[in-house]
């Protein structure tokens, strides 16, 4: 017992190695999310330039064949990546999905219509567009 509590005592006498690389494995091991962090800029392609375009500028991304479209209220760009991983790396706060091809920013949104065949379209500030939100979506648009 003795020699127990003299190994106890040197164990928090010690400082431990890394504390923060301890408590990030402890945190993934029972599951508690760690901060996430998510794309700040947008590297698009404009003709033959290419420019950084930060997310808060974007209004809505949406997929055209094997593009996605970029759309700011100044300019529109064409980037490789998908629909699908641009949700995953964007903040879901900021950035809503209302169609399988469509991300729209929560920010850019100015309103949401019905047309003659019952359709949610949504007005996007900055832009002549309406954006149709398909019916699983559609739940996004209730609390509003």
């Amino acid at each position: 017992l003795k020699l127990t509590v003299e190994r106890i005592k040197q164990r928090l006498s010690a400082p431990p190695n890394d504390m923060s690389a301890m408590l990030a494995q402890l945190a993934q091991q029972i599951g508690i999310p760690t901060k996430r962090t998510y794309l700040k800029w947008i590297q698009a392609s404009i003709g033959q330039d290419i420019r950084l375009i930060p997310v808060e500028e974007v209004l809505f991304f949406i997929s055209d064949e094997k593009y996605t479209r970029v759309q700011t209220p100044r300019l529109e760009a064409l980037i490789r990546k998908p629909v699908r991983e641009l949700h995953e790396e964007l903040d879901p706060a900021l950035f809503w999905q209302i169609h399988r091809a469509t991300l729209v920013n929560v920010n850019a949104i100015d309103g949401v219509t019905r047309d003659l065949r019952g359709r949610q379209l949504v007005r996007v500030k900055g832009s002549n567009e309406k954006l149709e939100v398909s019916r699983s979506f559609v739940h996004l648009f209730k609390q509003m």
